[in-house]
Formats: C-alpha cells, structure tokens, sequence
C-alpha cells in the first residue's frame, strides 16, 4: 500500500471503529443482556405438582464485548501507526525548473508549508499597490516611488478700482472696486508613495503559486513511498486484556 492510499483509507477506518465502539457502548448499558438465570421447581410431597423449570440464558459475556473491541480497534491501531511510522520516512524534495530548492523534506513539513504558502499570498494580495492613473518612478534616494513635478499656479486676490462711468462736465466719473485674480508664484508638487507597482505583486503572486504547486508535487512525491506493514493492536491489547486476568477469574 502507497502512503497516500492510506492517508484516504484512514479516516472510513477510523468511523467503522467509531461507530463500533458505540454499538459496543450500548450494549453494555442493557444489564439485562449479561444476566441469565435458571430455576427448577421440587414440591415438598412427592405427589405434589411439579411446576415447569424457568430459565433465561446469558444473551452477552464481557469477554466477548472485549474480543470485539479488539477487532474494532485493531485496523485502526495498525494502520495509523503504518502512518505515523511511515511519516517519519516519507520526504520529498521541492523543485522548481529543475533547481531543488529544499532537498529530503519530511512530508509533515511540506503539509505545513503547504499552509504557510496560503498565508502568505493572502499577505502578498494585501500589500498596497501604486494608483495605475499616476505616472510613478522609482526614487532611489528614498527608497520609494515619485510621480513627476507637477507645476499649479499660486494666485492671490487683488483689489483693483474699475471705472463704471467716464468723467463728463456735468457727472464725475463712477469708480467701483473689485476683485482680481493675479498669480502669485507657482506650487510644485510630487507625490511619493511605499506602494508598490501591480506588475511586481504579479510577478510575487505567480512565485508563491509556483511554489506552492512545488510543494504539492513533493508532497505527493513523499506519499507514494510504500507503507511498512506494521501490526501494534496485538502487544497493547494483550498488555490491557491478558488472558491470566480473563480465564482465572472466569474460571474463580
């Protein structure tokens, strides 16, 4: 058997086992199942009536719930510790175009990376990403993007007389103040940003994805070792369930 048939077979094994300790289990809360009995009339004269003899036979013995809890548990021992054993063994290199980045991985740490890769896009998807509607360049001076100097004009609001009407001989002339928009000098701004631009969260995003297929692949590399057939059940149940306890007291 293959690592990885096991690691499927493992979990019908461990519910057949499950639901036979329960049928188990409730055997043993039907009292009346372990109890038998048998009883015989004799009437005091010998011509007296002889009333029929009653009798109820023992339906369940303990002895016999204990064999059947051997045999429920015992696959189940055996094969998780095939598995456990197994492993231990079981490694698998993770390669990536044809370079071998970690080399003889034990399988239970590829599942774990298998994890910690998840994770870790999820981080990678919420890193900030530059505005696409700016132009940005990378500042080497600052360790961060800049968009280039954008040039705004910096008015003020002047007042300035505005004549209505001119002078005539008979008028003088009407003069109004008012308002006047006169640039002042000019704003210069650059916006800098720690974000980073989309094409690089791909090209992070398409890394960790092919990592991650790397690991499976070793994952599933380390799985196809053949199991060691390992038998466990006998040497602990005979340790919890000797016969010298079973048959001396049956036998008291």
């Amino acid at each position: 058997m293959k690592l990885h048939q096991l690691i499927a077979l493992l979990p019908t094994v461990k519910s057949n086992t499950t639901k036979a300790r329960a049928e188990i289990q409730q055997l043993i809360q039907k009292s009346a199942l372990f109890k038998g009995l048998s009883r015989t009339y004799r009437p005091r004269e010998e011509e007296g009536y002889v009333y029929p003899p009653e009798s109820q036979a023992v339906q369940i013995k303990a002895n016999d719930l204990i064999e059947r809890y051997r045999v429920a548990g015992a696959e189940l021992l055996n094969l998780t510790a095939q598995q456990e054993w197994s492993n231990t063994q079981a490694r698998g290199s993770i390669t990536i175009d044809g370079e071998v980045i970690l080399a003889d991985v034990p399988v239970s740490y590829l599942l774990f990376l298998e994890k910690q890769l998840h994770e870790i896009k999820g981080f990678i998807q919420s890193l900030p990403v530059l505005e696409m509607d700016q132009e940005w360049m990378y500042d080497a001076n600052r360790s961060v993007f800049r968009t280039p100097a954008r040039e705004t004009a910096k008015t003020k609001k002047v007042m300035k007389p505005v004549v209505l009407y001119e002078a005539t001989k008979e008028h003088p002339a009407q003069v109004k103040e008012a308002t006047e928009d006169v640039v002042e000098g000019t704003w210069s701004l650059i916006n800098f940003s720690g974000a980073l631009p989309q094409d690089q969260i791909n090209a992070l995003l398409r890394r960790v994805d092919k990592l991650s297929k790397a690991v499976i692949v070793a994952r599933e590399e380390a799985n196809a070792r053949e199991v060691e057939r390992r038998e466990i059940s006998d040497p602990l149940f005979d340790y919890l369930f000797p016969p010298s306890i079973l048959e001396s007291r049956a036998q008291a």
